[in-house]
């Protein structure tokens, strides 16, 4: 409770109880949009509006005008009461709420105006400040922002607060829908666009204005601010050297600029790598459509593709074709029909084409996302898949979010409804990837929070509050740019046109109807070294295959950590030479990674080797200790991670934060990547299992990977073996890891050696406080058992 709020809220709520169209607020001293809200109607009632409401509109704004600027001598005290409250609820000092326009008030003031990026020197309020006082608006950096974001916000104030159409933007440091619709109106302004006519949509003068207003090397001025304005909202980065930078606010484009363009337009799979703000950068920039006009090489839709359609679409560009696996119909009258059709899936590759299966029942309204919903869905369209279709195992689905729901929504609703979808598909095997359908922040936030492999955004619905104001995911595979209607030899059809990125191609003949699995190679490559260890006839067979898959990064010759050499030699054993050449010559070009059946990530054998090589040689461990098995798998990670997070404490103070926003995601780079648990969980469970006599390493990778028995309930058997089910030993063990006496000499100097250097001058977990450790070791605790309760 904020004491300065409570009083606020009690002024206004005794000053106006009673008075036509006032809503009280809580009186809870904690600032919200009830209390500003409340704070509107009062103003409007002193302005002597008849008809009260929650929204600031023109005609409070002229009628707070013609009164002239408020300061010093105004002589309405209960709107400078209003204002001096509305000043506290925002973190500002207000006054003494005696209704006069003090010193105290016009500093305050002034604070704020600065804080917008405004001319602080004018002490007075005029009623674009008003209206942005009331709103929740921030003037700082909040949790997640950025000073970048936040310079170009002010900036964006300061230019352009005089312009009719524009309203004072929060200068929090967050890229939002409101700093998208800013800079849009920003450019429109440029362009010539009248004040009134300046909406901040993608209209047919604003495409005109960019396709005139290229930039790019050389360039300079105000379309090169706006345009290094929009790449630093979409968080642009290039390679500097051994570095990656992010671009800056400029008005001048440099190298870095048309390096961090050059590989936005890869990532954005644009026509033209040319590194310079061309139209089809600015529209991909700007809107989640980009230029909906690009080339395409990918489409969707609900109507039955035969074989003369799909040729047609072959010919027209166009290499795979998204449909859906199944209709849930309610009421005849809507049956669609959009399902795949008997036979239809031939005619499709008859045509030359792929597919990408889609699942949608209903996903038009808030209440048909509940994990009970994705429970259900996923089960079924895991039936379809299998029964009806037959898609081989590794087929990714995208189940549809055909909504465009807020980001509280996607916490009470869409996230649940994901992690059902993930529970259904553990339960049924994990035969398929999960995918995401929807708009940016939804596809974002579902590959973060529950680990949906690929995402297939609805960029075509531009307006979403989802797509405005949010990048895109990392992880896009196909994104949906137009919807028009196909026409070709007299048959016509409406059709989504769609960008492949080519992370997910989809499925071809192929891929239906058969064994085959995307582990396969790998499987073969494991049964095919394992009998050369068996031929070599020296040594553990099973420890031989390790440490061929876990050289030469994970042996000594890379990466001084421990004198010259990487400490690998101390950890665990440095490998046999000889067996290391003969595996060569037998097995010839080493395999590095494989796709992971049940997420789709990349698994790297050689780390995954390394944990098990550990496990088998040094020893499985469970409980609330830690030994070099777990330093080579989750406790290094969880070391490396915990230096990272100390590196970044400018940004990160929480360490929950830190671990919520960062660790094992899918979306995310960082020294504990989702892979890295999965790779850390798998070795640890194989390397278990080798250890125990008469069991062939290369027969466990094949049971492992092919059987619902194994990686598909991996996390849930992790936990069981390693933490003996409980999550206070999960809690204790990293704790141990991180700062307990450790009973083993060279654990503990390697350990301490990691830290000091690769940490340098961070503080280690046994220095940190417990207030500071702790958030972080529950961030690790948490995230660990929200993917663990995805498995059934």
């Amino acid at each position: 409770m904020d004491k300065k709020v409570l009083e606020a809220q009690q002024w206004v709520n005794k000053t106006y109880a009673g008075k036509a169209g006032y809503n009280p607020c809580p009186e809870n001293g904690q600032t919200g949009w009830p209390t500003m809200l409340s704070l509107t109607r009062a103003l409007q009632i002193e302005l002597g509006i008849a008809t009260p409401s929650d929204s600031f509109g023109p005609t409070t704004e002229a009628k707070l005008a013609a009164l002239g600027d408020i300061g010093a001598g105004f002589s309405n005290k209960n709107i400078v009461n209003i204002l001096g409250h509305a000043l506290f609820c925002k973190g500002y000092w207000g006054g003494a709420g005696d209704g006069q326009y003090s010193i105290t008030t016009m500093t305050a003031v002034k604070q704020l105006k600065s804080n917008m990026g405004l001319d602080e020197t004018n002490g007075m309020v005029q009623p674009k400040i008003f209206k942005a006082l009331l709103t929740m608006d921030a003037y700082v950096v909040v949790a997640g922002g950025t000073e970048k974001v936040r310079e170009i916000q002010r900036w964006l104030n300061g230019r352009y607060h005089k312009r009719s159409s524009f309203n004072i933007g929060p200068c929090d440091g967050l890229y939002s829908r409101d700093v998208q619709k800013s800079l849009m109106r920003a450019l429109q302004y440029e362009f010539g666009v009248a004040d009134d006519a300046a909406s901040g949509n993608m209209g047919p003068t604003t495409q005109n204005g960019l396709k005139a207003h290229e930039v790019g090397p050389g360039s300079s001025g105000i379309f090169v601010q706006l345009f290094s304005a929009a790449c630093v909202f979409n968080d642009l980065k290039y390679k500097d050297g051994d570095d990656i930078a992010a671009v800056s606010f400029t008005s001048s484009y440099g190298g870095g600029l048309e390096k961090a363009v050059k590989a936005f337009q890869e990532f954005s799979c644009l026509e033209r790598v040319n590194g310079r703000g061309d139209y089809d950068t600015w529209c991909q920039l700007l809107v989640s459509m980009g230029n909906p006009d690009r080339k395409a090489n990918a489409c969707d839709t609900r109507f039955t593709i035969t074989t003369a359609r799909a040729k047609a679409l072959k010919e027209a560009g166009y290499e795979v074709v998204g449909r859906y696996l199944d209709e849930e119909v309610l009421d005849p009258k809507y049956d669609l029909d959009k399902e795949l059709q008997p036979g239809e899936l031939d005619q499709i590759f008859a045509g030359g084409m792929r597919v990408f299966p889609i699942s949608q029942y209903h996903a038009r309204k808030l209440e048909h996302f509940t994990y009970a919903e994705g429970y259900k869905h996923a089960s079924k369209a895991h039936d379809r898949a299998e029964s009806v279709y037959k898609f081989n195992r590794g087929s990714v689905i995208y189940f549809a979010v055909d909504y465009d729901a807020t980001d509280p929504e996607i916490t009470s609703n869409i996230i649940p409804y994901f992690h059902g979808i993930q529970a259904a598909l553990s339960a049924k095997g994990k035969r398929y990837i999960a995918g995401v359908y929807g708009s940016r922040n939804v596809c974002q936030r579902v590959s973060d929070e529950a680990y949906a492999r690929y995402s297939f955004v609805s960029g075509m619905s531009w307006g979403f509050s989802g797509n405005l104001g949010f990048a895109m995911p990392k992880n896009w595979s196909f994104t949906q740019i137009k919807e028009f209607k196909f026409s070709a030899n007299g048959d016509s059809f409406d059709l989504d046109r769609d960008v492949m990125r080519g992370n997910d191609t989809g499925v071809g003949k192929d891929g239906i109807g058969g064994a085959s699995s995307p582990v396969d190679k790998m499987l073969d490559y494991i049964d095919a070294l394992y009998a050369a260890a068996v031929r070599y006839g020296k040594g553990n067979p099973n420890e031989l295959v390790c440490e061929f898959l876990r050289s030469p990064k994970y042996n000594s010759e890379y990466g001084p950590t421990l004198g010259t050499r990487n400490g690998w030699w101390l950890l665990l054993y440095e490998a046999d030479s000889d067996w290391l050449k003969f595996a060569e010559k037998e097995v010839g070009k080493r395999m590095e990674d494989f796709k992971d059946p049940g997420y789709g990530v990349d698994i790297n054998l050689d780390h995954l080797a390394a944990c098990a090589n550990t496990v088998i040689s040094k020893g499985s461990i469970s409980g609330k200790s830690a030994n070099r098995g777990d330093f080579a798998g989750w406790g290094g990670d969880l070391c490396t991670f915990y230096i990272e997070w100390r590196q970044a404490s400018d940004s990160y103070a929480s360490g929950y934060t830190f671990c919520q926003e960062r660790l094992a995601k899918i979306n995310v780079s960082s020294s504990f990547s989702f892979g890295d648990l999965l790779e850390d969980v798998d070795g640890y469970l194989i390397g278990t299992a080798a250890g125990i006599k008469d069991q062939p390493i290369n027969k466990l990778f094949r049971s492992y990977y092919t059987q619902a028995s194994g990686y598909g309930r991996r996390f849930r058997d992790f936990y069981q073996k390693r933490y003996q089910g409980s999550m206070d030993v999960v809690r204790a063990s990293a704790n141990h890891m991180l700062e307990g006496m450790l009973s083993d000499d060279i654990l503990q100097t390697m350990r301490q050696a990691l830290f000091y250097t690769q940490g340098g001058a961070i503080l280690v977990p046994n220095v940190i406080p417990d207030s500071k450790l702790n958030p972080f070791v529950d961030g690790y605790v948490d995230v660990f058992k929200k993917i663990m309760e995805q498995e059934k």
